[in-house]
């Protein structure tokens, strides 16, 4: 299972606000090509993000992605229910995040990852940074390498 962030991972942490009112992301054709790969070959997705908006939503919708946990500052619950929900455990997973609120999510799983752009503090403990910046094929890039290496090149897996 791949776990990802949103804003910074599937998105390069720009926002903007609509005519609307509403917060909008610009998100990777290309990470969404990676993402419905991986789930063509029966690799489960989950977004757990601090956002709570209609473009997050929609954009986990379309792409098919498995579990959506939204408003998440505290992203240890969502993930503990993340694990109940999907029946994964942690050295199952891989997440990609960038900010301290991701670095507990990064050191229980078996691949943690970041971005080039993440704070230090997140750098340090990832197991992998992608070479692609966040929102612009970040997200592609550990679905290919998830994809070429399989489900359990991380540091901490079992196998």
């Amino acid at each position: 299972m791949l776990v990802l962030d949103v804003d910074g991972v599937l998105t390069d942490c720009r926002l903007w606000m609509d005519s609307n009112g509403e917060w909008k992301r610009i998100y990777s054709v290309r990470d969404g090509v990676g993402i419905k790969r991986l789930l063509e070959h029966g690799y489960k997705l989950a977004v757990i993000t601090g956002a709570t908006a209609t473009d997050v939503r929609a954009r986990v919708k379309m792409l098919g992605i498995n579990f959506l946990y939204e408003g998440a500052q505290d992203k240890i619950p969502p993930f503990q229910q993340l694990q109940k929900d999907s029946g994964f455990a942690p050295h199952e997973m891989a997440y990609i995040g960038d900010d301290i609120f991701d670095i507990p999510l990064i050191e229980s799983v078996a691949l943690g990852v970041t971005v080039p752009e993440a704070v230090d503090e997140v750098k340090q403990v990832a197991h992998y940074i992608t070479a692609r910046p966040g929102g612009n094929g970040a997200v592609r890039e550990i679905c290919d390498y998830i994809f070429k290496f399989g489900a359990h090149s991380g540091r901490n897996s079992g196998s």
